[in-house]
């Protein structure tokens, strides 16, 4: 793991709590799986807070499965980005082990659609999070965000505020 200072190593596939310091904030009751992390700062998606409209909801995916989305965070909120466990999907890009960022999201959704990808393997996102170089390290150290050690695989779980409750009581 890269080292970005002398305190902090990659957060890159970690899970992030926000604290009450972050009450009342976009970030409120929010878990953020990191995605990339590195002296340049840092990329994640929150991962329970369920968007109001899900994908074929949206008029370029009306003919789509519907397959809930979550509000990432509050950039980039007009594009839609998406975690997964497919190698197979083209442009893709490995965060970890069994985890994907990306790539053909048209081929992430007809995966879905026919079966070969559940949603326990996929997870879409309207907007993420960014932070610029050393943000999210001074976000933890004056405790806006805990780090929570979970399993990989609870990226995609059906997750709402109920999980905040779970994982910030642990």
């Amino acid at each position: 793991m890269m080292i970005l200072n002398k305190n902090m190593e990659s957060l890159k596939g970690s899970f992030l709590v926000s604290t009450g310091a972050l009450n009342d904030s976009y970030f409120e009751n929010a878990v953020v799986f990191i995605t990339e992390h590195d002296h340049k700062g840092g990329v994640g998606f929150i991962i329970n807070h369920l968007f109001e409209r899900k994908l074929n909801e949206l008029v370029e995916f009306k003919h789509s499965p519907a397959i809930d989305i979550y509000a990432g965070g509050p950039v980039a909120t007009e594009h839609l980005f998406f975690l997964h466990t497919s190698p197979f999907i083209q442009g893709s890009t490995q965060v970890i082990e069994n985890i994907y960022l990306g790539g053909d999201f048209k081929k992430g959704v007809e995966l879905y659609g026919n079966g070969q990808l559940s949603s326990s393997e996929i997870k879409i996102f309207l907007g993420y999070c960014g932070w610029n170089a050393n943000e999210l390290e001074a976000e933890i150290e004056e405790g806006s965000w805990q780090k929570i050690n979970a399993a990989t695989e609870s990226v995609f779980k059906n997750s709402d505020e109920g999980l905040w409750n779970e994982w910030i009581k642990s």
